[in-house]
């Protein structure tokens, strides 16, 4: 556009906004007090109920206050004590361990029983139906039937296991069995979750792809290595980041079937949190945890990000 032609239009432009009826003003006020109206009980309920609390607690983690007293400032006396305690290092343990345990094998399960749930077979639906119906079901409703199929005594599970003539295990009794029965509850209960985002990534690779493989001779194994898996990668790196997240948060499963024990060794960082703040009323400590464990999947889950251009394609 020339100048003489960028000159007119401004002009026109201007001219415009001389001739603007009085009404298109009012009109146009009108917009944006809806706008601001409609925007309001939103940014309200972020700064009261997200926002501020998260910077009230950073705050509290610098003081020892136990809700009823004012709050006394210690400055970073929490977080050296933190790092003093024992049994920080060992909820720190625990949670590792349980992510560990549920992370990898949740994912790889997830995978296997999606391509399972992929099938064109009669009655899919009313499977796939099956395999999500404990995730929509209360982690405390979950916990309690598993703490009844875990019992020593009469519970369902060492009842198969006497019967295949193998020794029956104390579970949620034992310091050595408890944390992986919670990690068999917790790879159970949200295996239809992760079953249901690789269900949808599957379903959008196209078939073309697996039809021109096996017109070049690949296999099974090789489609699935090659161009299920590539394809897949970005849905695998989401259900990753996610688990990774939702496992360094575990706490109901703890709280009810084993209350942290037996002797701490199922205590998890968030279940430390809550025994803190809500039941020794140490809410700086418990703060100063939470903080913790915020940088922690800050970290791990930058790291994923990072990672993630040695294995995940987008193309």
């Amino acid at each position: 556009m020339s100048t003489h032609e960028q000159t007119a239009t401004k002009k026109s432009a201007l001219s415009w906004g001389a001739l603007r009826p009085a009404w298109w003003n009012s009109l146009r006020r009108d917009e944006v007090l809806t706008a601001y109206l409609f925007v309001i009980p939103t940014v309200l309920g972020l700064l009261l109920f997200s926002l501020g609390p998260v910077l009230a607690s950073l705050a509290i983690s610098f003081t020892k206050w136990d809700l009823l007293t004012t709050p006394q400032w210690l400055g970073l006396q929490n977080y050296t004590a933190m790092f003093h305690d024992d049994l920080f290092w060992q909820a720190l343990w625990n949670t590792a361990y349980y992510t560990l345990g549920t992370v990898p094998t949740g994912v790889v399960l997830a995978l296997l029983l999606a391509i399972a749930m992929n099938q064109k077979v009669k009655g899919i639906v009313f499977y796939r139906t099956l395999y999500f119906l404990p995730v929509v079901s209360s982690i405390v409703a979950i916990s309690l039937l598993w703490s009844w199929i875990y019992y020593p005594d009469y519970g369902i599970l060492n009842h198969l296991l006497h019967g295949v003539g193998l020794p029956t295990l104390p579970w949620l009794g034992s310091t050595q069995w408890a944390m992986p029965a919670i990690i068999i509850m917790s790879i159970w209960h949200e295996l239809g979750y992760n079953m249901v985002i690789m269900l949808a990534g599957l379903q959008g690779i196209p078939q073309e792809l697996y039809e021109a493989a096996q017109i070049d001779g690949a296999g099974a194994w090789s489609s699935f290595l090659y161009i299920t898996i590539p394809m897949l990668s970005p849905v695998i790196f989401f259900v990753t980041v996610l688990s990774l997240i939702g496992s360094f948060q575990v706490f109901g499963a703890s709280y009810v079937m084993t209350k942290g024990g037996p002797l701490n060794s199922t205590l998890t960082l968030v279940y430390m949190i809550f025994r803190e703040g809500f039941q020794y009323f140490d809410m700086g400590y418990a703060s100063a945890i939470a903080y913790v464990l915020f940088l922690l999947i800050l970290l791990f889950t930058l790291a994923q990000f990072n990672l993630q251009k040695f294995w995940v394609h987008y193309d």
